[in-house]
Order: C-alpha cells, then sequence, then structure tokens
C-alpha cells in the first residue's frame, strides 16, 4: 500500500498541488495540505481501500485539511463558501487548467526572469531545490531565498492565479517556454541520481508545451515542442541493456522513434517557414539534422555549424559556443579539428563562465583523446567526473579514463 501511495504522489502531486493553490488561494498552505491528505491516505487506504479517483479523494482531503487548521481564522469564511468551486476542482479538465494557470502565475512579470523559472521548476514540477540550483549554476540557498521571496510577492501584491488574456499571452511565453525547457532537460538529462533519464519529468514539459500549443499559435513554441520531441525519439538508445551510457554516434539509429521525429520535424518546418526564429527553433533545426541523418557518419557537419552560427547571434551564451566549438571539432575531423575546438573550450574555461560546468570538461577530455593529447584528456574527464552526481554518467566517465593510453 506504501508503495501505491508513493506512486500516486509521484503521477498526481504537481497535479494536486495546483488546485490546492487555486481553492486555498496560497503557495505554503496548500502545500501544507497537501502534505496532510497524503499523510490521511497512508492512515485511511490501508483500512478502506485505493479510491477509485485517488487525486479527488486526495484534493478533497487537502482541503477540508486546510479549512480544519483555518477554523478559528477569518478566512475560513471564505474558503466554506468554494463547494462549487471544489466540485469544478475535481473535474479531470479543470485540473488541467490549474497546472497551466499555476505556471503563468509563477512567470508573472512582476517577478524576476530567475525567480519565474525556480519557482515553475519547484512549485509546478516538484524539482527541488538543489536540483534546480544545479540548473542555474548556483547555491541551494539561493534558490531557496528567491522561492520564499516570490510566494510572499505572489501573496502580497495579490498576483493572479489564471491565464493571462490572448492579448496578454504572448509576452508572457518566453520565460515559460525556458521553464518548460529546463524541465525537460531534466528529465532527459538528470543533473544527478541513479538513473540517465527521468521519463516522467520530460512527458511533463511536453505534456506542459502541447497544452500551450492549444492556445497560442506562436512558431518558437512550436520550436521548443519540436526540439523536446526530437531528443525524445531517441531515449530509448541512450542507454545499453545494461543502463549505461551510449553516446549519440553509437545509438542504434533503427530504433529511434520515427514518429516522434516526423511530428517533430514538421512543427520545425512550420516554425521556420514563419521567419520568425528563435532559439528554440534553431536548436530544434540542429536536432533535425541529427534524427534525420540515416548514420552518425552521414551527419552533415556543415550544415549544423551553419545553425550554431545562426544560433549565436541570438544567444551568444558560453553554452552554445561550447556546442558550436565541438561541431566546428567534428566538421574538420582528425587532429586539427579537435584543436580548434580545445582552444575554444579552454579560452570559455578561462573565462570562468564554465569553469564547474561538466560537459565544458567532460568535451575537453574527449577532444583531447583525438588530438592525442592524452595527459590533457585524463585530467579534463578528471575534473568532469569530479562534478558529477549522476550514476551511469560517473561510470561512463570512469570508463572513459580506464580507456586512455597509459
Amino acid at each position: 500500500m506504501r508503495d501505491a501511495i508513493e506512486a500516486v504522489y509521484r503521477a498526481e502531486s504537481r497535479r494536486i498541488l495546483a488546485t490546492l493553490i487555486r481553492l486555498l488561494g496560497d503557495f505554503d498552505l496548500a502545500e501544507e495540505a497537501m502534505q496532510d491528505a497524503f499523510t490521511a491516505a497512508v492512515e485511511r487506504w490501508p483500512v478502506e481501500g485505493v479510491p477509485t479517483n485517488p487525486r479527488s479523494w486526495l484534493i478533497s482531503a487537502g482541503r477540508f485539511r486546510a479549512i480544519d487548521r483555518l477554523r478559528r481564522a477569518t478566512r475560513f469564511a471564505a474558503l466554506e463558501g468554494q463547494d462549487a468551486g471544489v466540485h469544478d476542482a475535481l473535474d479531470g479538465d479543470t485540473i488541467a487548467d490549474d497546472q497551466l494557470r499555476l505556471v503563468f502565475t509563477c512567470c508573472h512579470p512582476a517577478l524576476s526572469p530567475d525567480t519565474q523559472i525556480a519557482l515553475t521548476l519547484r512549485e509546478v514540477c516538484g524539482l527541488t531545490t538543489e536540483a534546480i540550483a544545479r540548473a542555474y549554476l548556483t547555491s541551494p540557498p539561493t534558490i531557496a531565498q528567491r522561492i520564499v521571496r516570490a510566494k510572499a510577492k505572489i501573496r502580497d501584491a495579490r498576483i493572479p492565479y489564471a491565464v493571462p488574456s490572448p492579448a496578454d499571452l504572448p509576452d508572457r511565453l518566453d520565460t515559460v517556454l525556458q521553464v518548460i525547457y529546463l524541465v525537460f532537460n531534466e528529465g532527459y538529462s538528470p543533473s544527478s541520481g541513479a538513473e540517465v533519464t527521468q521519463a516522467s519529468l520530460s512527458a511533463e514539459a511536453l505534456r506542459l508545451g502541447r497544452e500551450l500549443m492549444t492556445l497560442l499559435d506562436e512558431p518558437e513554441l512550436h520550436g521548443l515542442v519540436a526540439l523536446m520531441l526530437l531528443h525524445e525519439a531517441r531515449r530509448d538508445t541512450r542507454t545499453g541493456v545494461d543502463g549505461e551510457i551510449v553516446l549519440l554516434e553509437a545509438q542504434d539509429r533503427t530504433r529511434w522513434n520515427r514518429e516522434l521525429i516526423a511530428e517533430g520535424s514538421l512543427l520545425v518546418q512550420r516554425a521556420l517557414r514563419s521567419r520568425r526564429i528563435g532559439v528554440f527553433t534553431l536548436q530544434a533545426a540542429i536536432a533535425a539534422v541529427h534524427a534525420e541523418a540515416p548514420s552518425a557518419a552521414a551527419t552533415d557537419w556543415h550544415e549544423i555549424v551553419a545553425l550554431y552560427d545562426l544560433l549565436l547571434r541570438a544567444d551568444p551564451s558560453p553554452v552554445i559556443q561550447l556546442n558550436r566549438a565541438v561541431a566546428v571539432a567534428m566538421r574538420d575531423g582528425g587532429r586539427g579539428g579537435a584543436d580548434a575546438g580545445i582552444a575554444v573550450i579552454d579560452q570559455l574555461l578561462d573565462h570562468g563562465a564554465l569553469a564547474d560546468y561538466r560537459f565544458a570538461h567532460s568535451a575537453r577530455g574527449e577532444l583531447c583523446r583525438v588530438a592525442g593529447r592524452t595527459d590533457e584528456a585524463r585530467a579534463s574527464l578528471t575534473k568532469a567526473l569530479s562534478l558529477t552526481t549522476q550514476g551511469p554518467e560517473r561510470r561512463f566517465l570512469l570508463t572513459r579514463i580506464a580507456l586512455l593510453p597509459t
């Protein structure tokens, strides 16, 4: 029974929280109510059995527990008059809408962009402050402070819990897209843990992206959903039968999900035709080149580098510069290409922005290996290992280090 309750928590907790926030009007009270509801489930379900609709049961239980907490408070009267709202809240479509409302509340322009993303990752998707801090390359206490201040501002400024009007929706979209992408990345390539991927998290990001497409016909939204689909298409080939990491060039392309690739490619084309091309659309175009290549050797690296050149104009970030450096090394091939890529990565590392970014060090290590710079390869891969907490990734790096000539 405990396993069953934990499964419901993993599958439903964020939806339950979103609806409780709508009903109770307070983040902290809703979080307490949700925890109370699951505590009640632990007490009652072993005796009464799992309800037919666990999510509805937990929403009702959480709301009633919150009312019990507030029975002598002035806010109790307002909550008591919400019977119709509670009935609506237990409808599946309304619960899905609640999550979308919560996304836009967390991404309200009254909050700073970094705070919007951190709050959404925490409240909508349930990421820990530690996982969010790794995504931000910052410290957990910093993230925790942002989230506390954001909740207080939403409460004190009475920020509405609602999807923006059609006129305001485009202006609010950019941050929401960034949030969805970070959620997908944490599911597709978790920053820590024992698994190479967390499929449920990536699925949640895709669901949110698709939900937004029903509200807004926006090219960059199409580009983001395309990017997620094209990556998701090869999820099953990213690990071998032993659960260990398989690099892109070694993956079995016959097992890639061609339906997802086709869907993603169509969305890329649709976004490109709009001529309003953003960073997600360009990244999706790069992913499409990889996805449509019949083999690793047939990959059109010239086109990929050209797309990275466009991407750098739109987003001259260190991570994009890193990815372009690797693409240039692949395009030029051999030791010369590897040396050129290493030179760019060294500049980025010297600048300091990627000093603690494990992928920068692992990329440098692989290029040093190709260039025959064995001692540097070992040092870079060892540095990447020191920055890695994900189990399979650590084992992969240890294997790469062990394969270097002595």
